[in-house]
């Protein structure tokens, strides 16, 4: 009975020795792949978080904003809704989390939303649950390209300005640091105006040329553009610390439970010599 004991806990041993090892592997390549991720997230957010502050910046300037574009100028009927996710699990509440705000968001709607998925967790699980799918973007998220952004934007902005849909609503994770993030749900269409103090507000009348609208039918796509590339990537940064946590974490845990098993291992050993010992004192004591 202690033999049979002593090989199944060996047994145990040995799968959960090999579930650390691949979960320690995963934390390796989840922390090499955020560095990669970061790097590039700080390579373009400088240049993406000037080019956005300088279009807000305009818009607040402004008063001769084309009236599609603002807040208030339209009923929201339709709601174009763009989710950020991953397309890999074993990131732990990651992609709980966007789905958890993307639902809440989606169940306050009369009407029937438009999603586009970024991630193919979001399009499981929006698929599973019936909903009308836009579009998707499935490939690996640091990765997205600014032209893969516009063709990826182009037809949430023309069917916006065809009147299909009356809003754009990005959800997506924001990077915190590499123990917390956030889910954010941010407006894109129509512009909401703000009186943002950083935001410098020019008082002198400004020209545009050729037109008006031809200078804001310009920023506008770039400016939404902007926004969900630096949304993907910083998604991206998010998954990778997601991962590497849940990765640390079970890695943790195998070593825990290693180390309870080899208590109980040795125990089962030393009752099973323990035993030996008394049977053969007892055989010695029956021949005398």
């Amino acid at each position: 009975m202690a033999a049979s004991n002593m090989q199944d806990i060996k047994r145990r041993i040995k799968s959960v020795t090999s579930t650390e090892h691949i979960t320690n592997a995963m934390k390796l390549v989840s922390a090499g792949k955020l560095r990669k991720a970061k790097a590039i997230f700080e390579k373009t957010n400088e240049n993406s978080h000037y080019i956005t502050h300088t279009i807000a910046e305009i818009f607040n300037s402004s008063q001769d904003i084309p009236q599609e574009y603002l807040a208030g100028n339209r009923e929201i009927k339709t709601t174009c809704y763009i989710v950020v996710t991953s397309s890999r699990g074993m990131c732990g509440a990651f992609n709980t989390n966007v789905l958890k705000e993307a639902q809440r968001e989606i169940d306050t709607d009369w009407e029937e939303p438009m999603i586009y998925v970024i991630g193919s967790k979001a399009k499981e699980y929006f698929e599973k649950r019936g909903y009308k799918i836009l579009g998707d973007y499935l490939a690996p998220p640091e990765d997205i390209s600014f032209m893969e952004t516009r063709e990826l934007s182009q037809p949430i902005l023309d069917m916006y300005d065809r009147g299909k849909i009356d809003e754009v609503v990005l959800i997506y994770t924001s990077f915190i640091s590499s123990m917390e993030q956030e889910v954010k749900n941010v407006t894109l269409l129509p512009f909401e105006i703000e009186k943002d103090p950083d935001i410098i507000t020019h008082t002198k009348q400004v020209e545009y040329e050729p037109s008006v609208e031809a200078v804001f039918n310009y920023l506008v796509p770039k400016y939404v553009e902007m926004m969900i590339h630096a949304a993907v990537v910083e998604s991206a940064i998010c998954e990778h610390a997601a991962r590497r946590t849940a990765m640390e974490n079970a890695t943790d845990n195998a070593r825990e439970m290693l180390d309870q098993l080899s208590l109980f291992y040795n125990r089962a050993r030393q009752s099973a010599i323990t035993n030996e010992i008394v049977e053969i004192v007892a055989g010695s004591e029956a021949q005398k």
